[in-house]
């Protein structure tokens, strides 16, 4: 063992240039040790990595509702991203808005609104769906519905908030002063934000819970 290590000493003092090549005669033990796999530093990944993941999005809800009057919104412009007009039961307490077929709307022509249904976004990218009433069957529209109206079409170029205003029994309307950017709006066809806003709350037959709710029924 002694001999060994002697040959290797005199093969480095003959040869210098080999000196970078040289290993350690000792390493220290840290060294050698291995790297915790489970140190929560070392499996946290970084936040960038969802740019690089090749995810979707799902989305699970669509809510049918008025803008909040603290939020800036806005409406897509294509008109295939509307349904006008639509047969709508909203139960106010309950906080749920139903959509008829257009055969029970006609054998119901009491029960239901007529409304527009505008795909509408919020600076967080909350989806939903703006219901606005038409005027009834006998014409007449209030400046509520004319306002929220109004608000709507305007929400289609610029961000918009929309706050009630009980003295003035109308809408006011506030546009971003700041040069906001455009809204991302998600890659999903408007057949799939009405699935998924009405997936529970599609009336189209007169069983349905509702039209036995409506009508007194058990």
């Amino acid at each position: 063992m002694k001999m060994v290590t002697k040959m290797y000493r005199n093969d480095k003092l003959s040869n210098p240039e080999n000196h970078e090549d040289d290993l350690p005669e000792s390493i220290p033990e840290q060294a050698l040790a291995s790297p915790d796999p489970f140190n929560p530093e070392s499996l946290r990944l970084d936040p960038s990595y969802a740019d690089t993941v090749g995810v979707k999005k799902l989305l699970l809800r669509v809510p049918v509702r008025k803008p909040k009057r603290d939020e800036f919104v806005r409406v897509h412009p294509d008109s295939k991203f509307r349904l006008e007009p639509a047969a709508l039961i909203e139960l106010k307490e309950e906080g749920e808005t139903y959509i008829l077929s257009p055969a029970i709307a006609h054998a119901l022509p009491d029960e239901f609104s007529p409304a527009v249904l505008y795909t509408a976004i919020n600076r967080q990218g909350v989806l939903s769906l703006w219901p606005v009433k038409l005027p009834g069957a006998d014409g007449r529209e209030n400046d509520w519905h004319r306002s929220a109206r109004d608000a709507a079409d305007r929400a289609m170029s610029d961000w918009v908030r929309v706050r009630p205003n009980m003295s003035l029994g109308a809408y006011e309307l506030f546009v971003a002063k700041d040069d906001l950017p455009e809204p991302e709006w998600p890659e999903i066809s408007f057949s799939e934000i009405l699935q998924t806003a009405f997936r529970d709350r599609y009336v189209d037959t007169l069983e349905h819970p509702l039209i036995k709710r409506l009508h007194g029924e058990a």
